[in-house]
């Protein structure tokens, strides 16, 4: 098992910045993938961004050179630095955490984003 913590949403306003943290414990063994995922309402969970344990980094285009995911692997934790903020980026933000080796699946209880416009 793998319990996972989140913090750092709030409210700002448009062209503010917010960084979450999202810190891991419990079974946490060899490849893993950590990520973060949105749910605006009435829209799919989509993927932000995602990091994995070797290095390689992954964004969606939508927030591709406003978003920077980076790990603290001494901490367990990884942080999503959000610059330029727009409205649209209004969501619930959820980190999840995937073992790539037995397939474990983990989620955050999620943290809210609200940005005004």
């Amino acid at each position: 098992q793998v319990q996972l913590v989140e913090s750092g949403g709030g409210l700002v306003h448009a062209g503010g910045s917010l960084r979450l943290s999202c810190e891991f414990s419990g079974s946490i063994f060899g490849t893993n993938v950590v990520g973060f995922y949105r749910e605006a309402p009435g829209k799919e969970r989509e993927l932000v961004a995602n990091i994995f344990s070797t290095g390689p980094t992954k964004y969606a285009g939508s927030v591709e050179g406003r978003f920077t995911i980076s790990r603290e692997i001494a901490e367990n934790t990884v942080y999503l630095q959000m610059n330029s903020l727009k409205p649209e980026d209004t969501a619930v933000y959820y980190c999840n955490y995937r073992d790539i080796v037995t397939g474990g699946d983990y989620w955050g209880q999620g943290t809210q984003v609200t940005v005004s416009s």
